[in-house]
């Protein structure tokens, strides 16, 4: 709004008035309504007709009335410019004005402020305008198309320029905007057909900022629910969950992609499946778009227990190609079952370039000094003085449940899945079995499913196998029959690879006794396992290893190794793997030493002619290690 001064002295009856009594008359902006004029107010007029009663005004471009000729005190031609005051709004619309003259009076000019219609109240044929963020602005062979998020929804707006031309250049991601324009329904979405834009500045954008930053955090708070079983130890986890769950779903109601990295094992498949499940299943709730999930939700497994810069750089280019070609904004990285080691750092740092936010759901062990100043949310149970035996996937199974409590009745067999597919020995597994059982799935039902995840896992590599891995997990799956024949198919089979590996390997393991007493058995897997099949690497050392605790009984670690990579498992030997790994890079000249995993159990990589010095040393450390009968392995890894 803005203002000036003119005229000379005295003030007209019934017009407002300033602080120093002078009368304001206003000046309606071009788009101004009949909704913003009032009887008795003064308004500057322009001549638009003249007849023998009197003259037409307009106080703007579509709000216009008569001064009848006894309101006239001299007569007028079309264009003569005047100031009238608002007598009379009849019945039917028609406005009464007359002819003033205020004297010293005050200017302000007044902006049309249209009647905002919320976007969950939209229906076809409606002609509305609507205020929102831009969330998107994709620029299609026709119309440029905005979508537009306020404090109740999302929707498209469609403008046109002229084919494959950008309808307002001048609106960008993340501005408030004001859209006007004809509710049509479009590939059975609600479309705005659009006749103007109005982008906001100042003070009225930051406004309206506020005003859905506000609204959009309280529909972003997540569903209070009662946890699957009783366990103290995860309660201290529940407010960090609900942490994450708030993020993803403001994510959502945001419009923003959602790109989810978990770990390509039992127990990241049974975080990542519930957690697609709820947010897919939130996403149409909030978007009036049956393809939304498809665009805004994408799953994908990580070989390595870290975040690699192989994919973060594929991740990155296709957020990149994303934004160009969709006009979307870039994802929200979501990691599962990895992304809290020091190891995760440099991926980390590259997304920082492009303010990527990410959020972490991990239960290896963790460096948050590294980690902590790169990430939005990060949920572990280390850091509340927890450990390994709280799996990843029954964290997200819960997380799932705050995004969406209606996926709770095809989650109840997950967690007892993820802990027996990761060995973990948390006193509440007999809970979550039990859980199981009461939804019809016996513990060699839940064996045979970890098996068949890691399995089908195994030769997806780097692929997400939509729908084959949910009907593994029988998560989001309308096929049970199905789900039952496919785990059956393929938990035989990697029974049977499994057998034909161990035979091949066993033989050639080689077995000390340490100074500790602990039994110290290796195998180069190089030379005496079958490669590229399965069972992989990791999970071969990890059934030598149990094997080996079987027969024995008593503290066992086991190295699985090849030229430039070893696998370690431990039971009952207190190790701290990921310390091992920071020495082993420190002391070995030239090593090239990386890795890490639980304190019992993971992985490293080295410089392939400096094996034999990383394997000795490695020894040394395991040999001085202490024994600890409540240790045991925690997960086989399979990289």
């Amino acid at each position: 709004m803005t203002v000036e001064n003119a005229g000379d002295s005295g003030a007209a009856a019934g017009a407002d008035s300033d602080s120093e009594g002078r009368p304001v008359v206003f000046d309606l902006a071009p788009n101004c309504t009949a909704d913003d004029v009032e009887v008795g107010a003064l308004y500057h007029a322009q001549v638009n007709g003249v007849v023998d009663y009197g003259v037409f005004v307009d106080v703007s471009d579509v709000v216009s009335g008569l001064v009848h000729e006894s309101n006239l005190d001299r007569s007028y031609d079309v264009g003569d410019r005047l100031i009238v005051r608002l007598d009379e709004v009849r019945d039917n619309g028609d406005m009464a004005f007359e002819a003033v003259d205020p004297g010293d009076y005050r200017t302000e000019v007044v902006d049309h402020e249209p009647t905002i219609t919320p976007i969950d109240a939209l229906s076809p044929g409606d002609d509305v305008t609507i205020e929102g963020e831009v969330a998107q602005i994709k620029q299609t062979g026709g119309p440029t198309v905005f979508r537009i998020v306020d404090e109740s929804g999302i929707v498209a707006a469609a403008a046109f320029e002229e084919a494959g031309v950008r309808a307002y250049p001048e609106v960008s991601l993340g501005d408030v905007i004001r859209v006007s324009g004809t509710v049509e329904r479009h590939e059975d979405a609600l479309q705005i057909e659009v006749d103007g834009v109005d982008r906001l500045s100042g003070e009225r954008a930051a406004a309206a900022h506020e005003r859905l930053d506000g609204a959009l955090a309280e529909r972003a708070e997540p569903h209070t629910v009662e946890p699957l079983v009783e366990w103290p130890a995860f309660e201290q986890l529940r407010e960090d969950l609900a942490e994450v769950a708030r993020l993803l779903r403001r994510t959502v109601l945001e419009g923003r992609p959602i790109r989810v990295r978990h770990h390509a094992d039992g127990d990241g498949m049974c975080a990542s499946l519930p957690l697609q499940a709820a947010l897919e299943n939130y996403i149409r709730e909030v978007h009036d778009d049956d393809d939304a999930p498809r665009h805004l939700i994408k799953r994908l497994p990580s070989k390595a227990p870290f975040y690699e810069m192989e994919d973060v750089t594929r991740d990155l280019n296709f957020a990149l190609e994303g934004q160009a070609r969709h006009g979307q904004q870039l994802p929200l990285l979501l990691m599962l079952d990895n992304g809290s080691t020091e190891e995760d750092v440099p991926a980390y740092e590259n997304l920082a370039h492009y303010d990527v936010p990410i959020a972490v759901v991990d239960h290896h062990h963790p460096d948050p000094e590294a980690v902590e100043d790169l990430l939005d949310a990060h949920v572990n149970p280390y850091l509340h003085g927890e450990d390994y035996r709280i799996t990843t996937g029954m964290m997200c199974v819960e997380l799932a449940r705050m995004i969406d409590p209606d996926v709770t009745e095809d989650l109840l067999h997950v967690p007892a899945v993820a802990g027996l597919s990761d060995r973990s020995k948390a006193d509440t597994m007999t809970d979550f079995v039990e859980l199981a059982g009461e939804a019809g799935y016996d513990r060699e039902d839940l064996l045979d499913i970890g098996e068949a995840l890691d399995y089908a896992a195994h030769w997806l590599r780097y692929s997400d196998g939509a729908s084959l891995v949910n009907d593994v997990l029988n998560v989001d799956c309308d096929d049970r029959e199905r789900h039952e024949e496919l785990v059956e198919f393929l938990a035989t089979r990697a029974e049977r690879d499994v057998e034909r590996q161990l035979a091949a390997a066993e033989p050639h393991v080689e077995h000390e006794r340490l100074d500790s007493d602990a039994h110290l058995y290796r195998v180069d897997l190089d030379s005496w396992a079958h490669r590229f099949t399965y069972p992989a690497p990791g999970k071969t050392t990890g059934k030598l290893h149990d094997l080996k605790v079987a027969e024995t009984g008593e503290p066992v670690i086991t190295i699985g190794y090849g030229p430039d990579f070893a696998v370690l498992r431990s039971d009952g030997v207190r190790l701290d793997i990921p310390q091992m790994v920071a020495e082993l890079n420190a002391e070995v000249d030239g090593g090239g030493v990386s890795g890490g995993g639980h304190l019992v159990v993971g992985s490293i990589k080295f410089v392939k002619g400096m094996r034999e010095e990383v394997i000795d040393l490695l020894v040394e450390k395991m040999a001085d290690a202490d024994l600890d009968d409540e240790l045991s392995s925690a997960a086989a890894l399979d990289d």
